[in-house]
Parts: C-alpha cells; structure tokens; sequence
C-alpha cells in the first residue's frame, strides 16, 4: 500500500480498525471520527478490508507489527490518475450523460485506473465541497451528545462559608432526548469521564456513539489537521464498545442537540435551585437529580409525549447492554526513562527494563496498577505503591552481569563527584550503599552535580561534609543547607543553638516578681 505524505498516527490506525471491523461503519464516519480526510480513510479501510486480519488480532499488535502489515516496504504500486472533476461535472450537465458513461470513457483511457465504485465516490465528494448543511436524522439508541453546561452549578463549603462553583455535565440522547445531569468540582478527564459513566448506568445502556464537544477532557488537539482523543476517554470508549464522534471546530449544528439540552438544564434545572442553598456536591447532586426526573417527565411542547415517554418507546430498547465490569478510570502519562531504567508516577518509580533507558513509553496508571508501555507493547506491569520517592524494581528489569557494558555505572557517577572534590564523591558513595540497588541512588547523585552548577564548588564540597556528618545520604538535605546557607555550622555549634519554641522563656520572665 502506498500512501502519499505523511502517515497518520498507528493509534489511528486502531481505532480505524475497531470502528470498520467491529462496528461495520462506513468511510465518512470512520474519516469524522478519526479525523482525517476522507480519501485517506477509504485507502486505510481498503487496505484492512484486503488484509481481513481480525481487530482482535490487530488491537494486541505492537506499533512496528502494525506498520509492517499495512505498510510492506517491498510493496509498491503505482500511484492512479485522479479523475478531471471539473470536466466530469461539466459534461454531467448535458442531456443523455450519465456518470457510467464518463466513467467508461475514464477507463478506457486509464485502464489501472481508479473502479466503478470508488470512481463514483470520488465523484460525490468532489461535488460536496460546498459543504451542504448536514440534516440530523437520529436513530434510535444511535448517539448521546455530552457537554459541560457554561453555567455553573454553586453550593456552599461548609467549614469556610465559601461559595463553589461547581461544572454541570449534560448528555442527551439523540432519538428522545432523555436528559442526564451532575455537578463536578470541574472538567478534569477523570470527572469527564466518570460522569459519562454514571449517564450509561442512568440510560441502563450505552448507543452506538458518543458525540462530545471539543474541550481538553474528550479531545487533546481540537483542531481540522491534528485532533486526538483523550486516551483515558477513548480507553472508556472502547470499555463500553462506543465509538467516539466528536463535533466539528466551529461547526455549532453539529452539537444542535446537546446545546439545546444544555439549555433546557440551565433553565429547567439550575433556574429551579437558584435559591437555594446546598452544602457539598452530594446534597448539590441530589437535587439537581430531582429536578432533572421533573425535566424528563415534562411533556414537550407540540409533541404532548415527555423525554422519559419516548426514552422508554425509542431508545431504550435499542440501547446496547452494558458490561458486565463497570471501567475502572485509566490515567495516561508519558515519559522518558531515567538513567537508573525507572519511571516517574506521581513521585513514585517504578522499573522498565534497562534496555529502554533513554526512551519515550507510555504509562496507563489506575488506583492499583502501573503499566508501561514502548511502542505499542507493554514491557511493565507493577502494583501501584503510594510512598512517594519510593523505588519500585523488578529484578528481571535490572541488567546483571551488563552492567559494565552500560554507559551508566557507580564508577562513572562517582568520578564526575571527583570533579567536585572528595566529599562530593564520597556522599554520592554512601548515597548508592544506602539503597537497595545502586541505580536508586543515580538520581541523587545527578542532583548534586546540578548544585554544582547553581553554586560554587567550595560550597557544595562543605555541604556534602556536612550531610557525611550528619547521616543525611540524599540530595534534598544537600539543597537545603545550601539553600539556608547551614553548610558551615558545626555540629558543636548547632548544639550550642537553642531552638525557638514558644515555651522557651527570656531573661525578662524570670525579672518578673509574681508570674501567677
């Protein structure tokens, strides 16, 4: 397969896959979803049709498996001569021209030319260019539009008084329009998608597709050229087996439905509570919870049927089941990997194998496990530890008898100590045989020698001195006597400093006759 310009991404690539092979969606969906162009996505789906590798198969495959299969270097086809669409649609003007007939014409003359089918798509998406207004024909169990309300949801603290101004989540079927609302302390990925959640289990079933607005929590990069879904969201997405639709930049008919719903909320529900006053989100939730059950139920006019009504007619019944596990919310985080072949969590680290020091991975983190993965394929697995600047290391990641082969060791970590004086070295010594393995004390060690560069040699060799004699074998007691300007006070000279404390009495005190 051969593809002019640049590749789109493999992650792409996937969710390309999942939505033709699972979900049987045709060219321009899987283009909006995916957002890339049409023409790219119907060679993308071309290509995986001919192939006809399961999405089982293709979802476990690793970034250069994957590029490899699509992407055979020895295979090279010639590039097909794009039909000439402006005389197409000039001679489709005139009487008895059919577009079978100027496509008979086009293949005689181009024989490895572009077939009937895609000749004829071709064609439609050249002559649509002007952007014809999309008419919405939900189908039932088909899409829930989701979105933050502009207006906020307040309730009161009550420790401080202090008024909070809470985010309102809204969806809304697409079919009946049945609402969903909750108020969230704001528009984080895993409020965002917590909320969306709680609107399957509301609905008892997820539709087909999600249609969310383009704010950070459902789409990274909102933009025509270069958008990417959350991979939190799409991780919940592929969960539930919902595929990802979001909106259009700049394109407000394409969100017709949540912002009217966002609008019925703002005037139905939070009009409703306006004088009310609430002490915490769950007394807040409760409420609005009432209110929206009030909403559902209120006959639309002209149509003398309630949300619940035609929820309960239409699309409840269409609704796809949900699963049997409810999703557990994966954060994704990437990284580097440091010199002593770990990863930071937040301020915990927890070891890859050696091998990828100095590579950029991915990590998936819940509140129990900690994944990484390099190109596609996870190298790590570990149990979440909550101990920040603890070191999480599997043996197997660790590079035995290798070890001298590294272009990190002791040896060379110690010696760029020497260049800042002896104590220096033989801090960063002790450091490395206080640690279980020698490479949790790189960092440290790589610390100092940023200290060097903020302050001079002689102060930081009397700073190491002075931690070698306090027992202090890391770098932050280092910075923090450098930065308090403590590296030269003597261990006599500190006992000799008596400590503020507020029962500690002056000499005024005990002047004073009576103390009663």
């Amino acid at each position: 397969m051969k593809k002019k310009g640049r590749r789109i991404p493999v992650r792409k690539l996937k969710e390309a896959a999942r939505l033709l092979l699972e979900f049987k969606l045709g060219v321009r969906p899987i283009a909006r979803a995916c957002d890339i162009s049409t023409s790219t996505a119907h060679a993308y789906v071309d290509r995986l049709k001919e192939l006809g590798v399961p999405y089982g198969e293709i979802a476990v495959m690793g970034d250069d498996e994957l590029e490899e299969l699509l992407f055979p270097k020895e295979e090279k086809t010639p590039a097909k001569l794009l039909p000439d669409f402006e005389y197409l649609s000039k001679e489709m003007t005139k009487k008895g021209v059919t577009l079978q007939i100027l496509y008979e014409e086009y293949k005689k003359d181009n024989p490895d030319g572009y077939e009937r089918s895609r000749f004829y798509d071709l064609y439609r998406e050249w002559i649509k260019k002007g952007d014809p207004v999309m008419r919405f024909n939900h189908k039932a169990g088909e899409k829930t539009f989701i979105d933050f309300s502009g207006d906020k949801a307040p309730y009161q603290d009550p420790v401080t008084g202090k008024i909070i101004e809470a985010e309102l989540y809204v969806a809304v079927l697409g079919a009946s329009s049945y609402l969903f609302a909750r108020a969230v302390a704001d528009q984080t990925v895993g409020n965002f998608v917590d909320c969306t959640i709680r609107a399957f289990e509301f609905y008892g079933g997820c539709t087909e597709y999600l249609v969310p607005d383009n704010l950070k929590s459902g789409v990274t990069h909102p933009s025509y050229y270069e958008p990417d879904i959350n991979r939190t969201f799409a991780a919940m997405a592929e969960h539930y087996h919902v595929a990802v639709l979001p909106t259009r930049v700049k394109k407000a008919r394409d969100k017709a439905k949540v912002e009217s719903g966002v609008l019925q909320a703002q005037r139905r529900i939070l009009a409703s509570l306006r004088n009310r006053t609430f002490f915490g989100l769950a007394e807040l939730n409760k409420a609005i919870a009432e209110e929206t059950k009030k909403l559902n139920e209120r006959p639309m006019t002209g149509i003398e049927k309630s949300r619940c009504d035609l929820y309960v007619e239409i699309d409840k019944p269409a609704l796809r089941p949900l699963p049997q596990e409810r999703y557990t919310i994966t954060a994704w985080k990437k990284a580097t990997v440091h010199i002593d072949y770990h990863v930071d969590v937040e301020k915990t680290h927890y070891s890859v194998p050696y091998t990828l020091m100095g590579q950029k991975v991915d990590i998936s983190y819940t509140s129990s496990i900690i994944e990484v993965f390099h190109k596609g394929k996870r190298v790590a697995s570990n149990m979440r530890v909550n101990k920040p600047g603890a070191f999480v290391t599997d043996k197997l990641h660790m590079p035995h008898h290798h070890r001298r082969y590294l272009e990190w060791t002791p040896e060379r970590i110690t010696s760029w100590g020497e260049k800042i004086g002896p104590h220096t070295r033989m801090l960063m010594e002790a450091i490395m045989e206080h640690r279980e393995h020698p490479e949790h004390g790189y960092r440290s060690c790589l610390g100092l020698i940023r200290l060097a560069k903020l302050y001079p040699s002689e102060r930081v060799e009397q700073a190491c001195l002075r931690a070698l004699d306090l027992q202090a074998y890391n770098y932050k007691s280092v910075k923090s006597l450098l930065e308090r300007g403590l590296e030269k006070v003597t261990p006599e000279a500190k006992q000799r400093i008596i400590p503020l404390h507020a029962n500690v009495r002056g000499k005024s005190y005990y002047g004073e006759a009576d103390h009663d």
